[in-house]
């Protein structure tokens, strides 16, 4: 009987081992993450993609990288257990962790930051011969400013009140992701949408180069009033031949993009997680060039007062970019 249950336990532990091998990372620990990330046709899929896939190979973490509609599902996703990292700008991670906006009520406080990456500036593209010059002539016009509850449509509805717009109401509104959007203005059935991501974006080059689109950028006093309500905001300039279509440099607003994770989250592996990708960022340059714009002693500024992660905490006091 004791021979039996001895080999029964054996062959149970050999079963369970196999099972986990999949999932087990370098140093011996079992790590599955979900990383949603945003619209395929933006800057952050892409990018997500490359570093999930590096922590693969460095790490062995298992890491399930997915598209998603952009900072506010992200957050939500993260609230409710059913993610562990990913990307907000900080104007929307502020929002989710005092409970205002499109959180208001149900404040996410574990939220924390693992690290500031770039900044995300606010592209707004409009149709040739749309008549449109400016944002405020998107008056009545059919307008795409993002996916519902995504961070372009929250951006959209900020921007647009400014102007003096009753948001949604003055737009005839199209709420769609950057996919949906090009293929909108392709077919003349939108006169502009509102892509933020980072420098160059995918969804804007196929916008100017394909569907008649142009840049218009943000004017000066409706900058430094947004500046003036919501600290996150910074001033941006997109340069000239940026893409197609744009002779001149354009000015508008920006919010700095930030890899996030649940408290939830295992202080060992967010500061693997996070020196793995401080360390090997040629291996990520080849997935989109926004990688140039990573600057790790930018890594814990204009952070909104977010908190960071410990373990993110614990590797940038390590190598000295934050001190005690």
């Amino acid at each position: 009987m004791r021979l039996f249950l001895l080999s029964f336990l054996l062959v149970a532990l050999a079963v369970l081992t196999g099972c986990g091998d999949t999932e087990t990372g370098n140093d011996g620990s079992s790590v599955s993450l979900q990383f949603p990330t945003a619209s395929t046709t933006g800057t952050i899929y892409p990018l997500g993609s490359a570093m999930a896939n590096l922590w693969q190979e460095e790490l062995g973490y298992k890491v399930s990288a997915q598209a998603s509609n952009g900072g506010v599902h992200n957050l939500n996703l993260l609230k409710d257990g059913e993610a562990d990292i990913s990307f907000a700008t900080v104007g929307i991670i502020w929002e989710a962790y005092h409970g205002e906006r499109s959180f208001e009520g149900r404040p996410y406080e574990d939220v924390r930051i693992i690290a500031g990456l770039y900044y995300n500036p606010n592209q707004f593209v409009v149709r040739e011969g749309a008549g449109i010059e400016t944002i405020a002539d998107l008056k009545g016009k059919r307008f795409a400013p993002g996916a519902s509850g995504s961070t372009p449509e929250v951006e959209s509805s900020i921007i647009l009140t400014e102007y003096g717009l009753n948001y949604p109401d003055d737009i005839q509104a199209n709420f769609v992701g950057f996919t949906e959007a090009i293929d909108l203005m392709r077919n003349n059935q939108i006169d502009g949408a509102l892509i933020q991501a980072g420098l160059p974006t995918a969804a804007v080059t196929e916008m100017t180069s394909t569907a008649g689109g142009k840049l218009i950028g943000i004017d000066p006093e409706i900058r430094a009033s947004l500046m003036k309500k919501y600290p996150w905001y910074s001033e941006f300039v997109i340069p000239a031949g940026t893409y197609d279509n744009q002779d001149e440099d354009v000015e508008t607003l920006a919010i700095k993009m930030m890899l996030i994770a649940d408290a939830s989250v295992e202080e060992e592996v967010v500061y693997n997680l996070v020196k793995t990708m401080w360390e090997n960022l040629d291996k990520l340059k080849s997935a989109h060039p926004i990688v140039e714009q990573f600057d790790i002693n930018q890594a814990t500024t204009d952070l909104a007062g977010i908190p960071l992660h410990p373990g993110a905490e614990k590797y940038y006091k390590e190598i000295g970019v934050l001190t005690e």
